[in-house]
């Protein structure tokens, strides 16, 4: 008898009781990122396929919000990784002591500058770019310096450099290009600006929805019209200056409960199983090692005739006082 109540017990203890947990890898980035036409779903299932885990997507309006969030949170954050922020970024996150170095292999990064950061690892890079309606513009600005002199009846949408990446990238490519003179430059462009929003998703719908022949975006965004609506209404404007760098990477959180695992999804974000899903999901270049080959609309892109990045350690020391000084510039 008691044989018997111990088996029925092993049995009722099996339906209840759930199966050997799944590790669970959190990972916080921006909302384009892991939208449904991004590439966080595919590189979901891609990454649960090679272990048995679970990773959780967790949604921030930007790039720069999101680290915003890891700080506010602090070494109680639930994050394992974040992925999203730009070199622009980098030594800001290092300095919160918040991240740690990730101690992975990079032999499969590919970029066009040397990467030898300890902390952070890159997934994917671009420039930033004014992408306008050819039906609406029949003759784009040609340089930084036509858009700020430009027609103020010829509007733009831009982002919030406090929230937003391309945001910032437009206030590091002002400064690289006007230095001194950027609160000038700024006074001048505020004229065609139509609004500023938080983040690039809501900039680049109000753009497509025709509120504004012009937004800030990146030299790959026509890609994505070219493949996904086999269109090239949306062009992006090639200028003299040069076009701004962004290099997007990710880190582990020192707080981080599953570090190994952290680390092996940091190794699996520089190989195809990743990489393959950049071009035409996040529609940026891949910063690794990719098993297919580009669509040829990227063969159709414009090409920067020169790269501006200002360095990550410049940034840090001034953004404050630069958007302080953007502030001050677009609000007269």
């Amino acid at each position: 008898m008691l044989r018997l109540f111990t088996l029925c017990l092993a049995v009722l203890m099996a339906l209840v009781l759930p199966a050997s947990a799944k590790d669970k890898l959190t990972i916080y980035t921006y909302d384009s990122f892991i939208s449904d036409w991004g590439p966080g779903p595919k590189i979901k299932t891609a990454f649960e396929a090679t272990c048995n885990c679970e990773l959780e997507w967790v949604a921030v309006a930007d790039a720069v919000a999101t680290l915003n969030r890891i700080k506010l949170e602090g070494a109680g954050s639930k994050a394992d990784i974040l992925l999203g922020i730009d070199t622009s970024l980098t030594a800001e996150a290092s300095a919160t002591g918040l991240f740690e170095e990730h101690g992975i292999k990079t032999e499969n990064v590919n970029l066009p500058v040397p990467w030898t950061d300890k902390t952070f690892v890159p997934y994917d890079y671009g420039h930033f770019a004014i992408i306008y309606d050819s039906e609406k513009i029949k003759t784009p600005p040609v340089s930084l310096d036509e858009l700020v002199n430009g027609d103020p009846e010829q509007k733009i949408v831009i982002q919030d450099p406090r929230t937003s990446s391309p945001g910032l990238g437009l206030l590091l490519w002002i400064k690289a290009v006007y230095g001194d003179k950027a609160a000038e430059a700024w006074t001048k462009l505020s004229r065609r600006v139509l609004t500023v929003t938080p983040g690039w998703s809501e900039a680049y719908g109000m753009f497509t929805k025709g509120e504004a022949p012009m937004v800030l975006s990146y030299t790959t965004s026509p890609a994505y019209h070219m493949v996904a609506e086999s269109t090239d209404r949306y062009r992006a404007a090639s200028f003299t200056e040069g076009h701004y760098m962004q290099i997007e990477v990710a880190g582990i959180l020192k707080s981080s409960q599953n570090k190994p695992l952290a680390r092996r999804f940091l190794d699996f974000m520089t190989g195809p199983g990743f990489q393959n899903h950049i071009p035409t999901n996040n529609w940026m270049w891949p910063a690794g090692k990719t098993s297919d080959a580009l669509p040829d609309a990227f063969g159709k892109l414009v090409k920067p005739a020169k790269s501006l990045l200002l360095s990550a350690d410049e940034v840090n020391a001034n953004r404050k006082a630069w958007i302080d000084e953007w502030l001050k510039a677009t609000t007269r």
